[in-house]
């Protein structure tokens, strides 16, 4: 029996009042992390775009830390059948992530991409908790974004050296 290709489904929904990074961008992103990590596989996911209310909300009810932060991953880690790999869902809190970006001296989309890639790469079971996880974690963060366009974000180009 032929098996059926099913088209991966990446949803991408804002809850904010303005999203400074368009729906589609942030969904390009998520392709092209899957496919980079997992090519051939068809996956659906979830992107939530939050505010600082919510993603306080998320953060205190599923890490019981009472504050938001700038995503937040929701591994399903289930198939229906004759369908997909549900992959679970992302929360990325705006606010938290704009204000990142700028302290740190990124652009946005920089700091939006690497989130996204992050939280894809801790749905597919990575973590950072110890040091040689947290330097695999990183080193496949580094290569997609690469690929993506985007710098290291590890490494500041825009710090100039005292």
């Amino acid at each position: 029996m032929p098996t059926t290709k099913h088209p991966m489904t990446i949803d991408v929904e804002c809850a904010i009042t303005a999203c400074p990074i368009d729906a589609e961008q942030m969904r390009l992103w998520a392709t092209q992390t899957l496919q980079c990590l997992t090519p051939g596989c068809d996956f659906e996911l979830a992107v939530r775009v939050v505010d600082e209310i919510e993603g306080r909300h998320l953060n205190a009810t599923f890490r019981q830390k009472d504050y938001p932060t700038n995503v937040l991953s929701f591994p399903a880690d289930m198939t229906l059948p004759d369908g997909p790999q549900i992959l679970g869902d992302i929360a990325l809190c705006f606010p938290v992530i704009t204000a990142e970006a700028t302290a740190q001296n990124k652009r946005i989309d920089a700091h939006c991409a690497h989130l996204i890639v992050h939280g894809i790469l801790h749905l597919l079971g990575y973590d950072h908790q110890t040091e040689a996880e947290a330097t695999e974690m990183e080193r496949q963060e580094i290569g997609i974004l690469e690929k993506l366009g985007y710098a290291n974000p590890y490494r500041s180009e825009d710090i100039s050296p005292t």
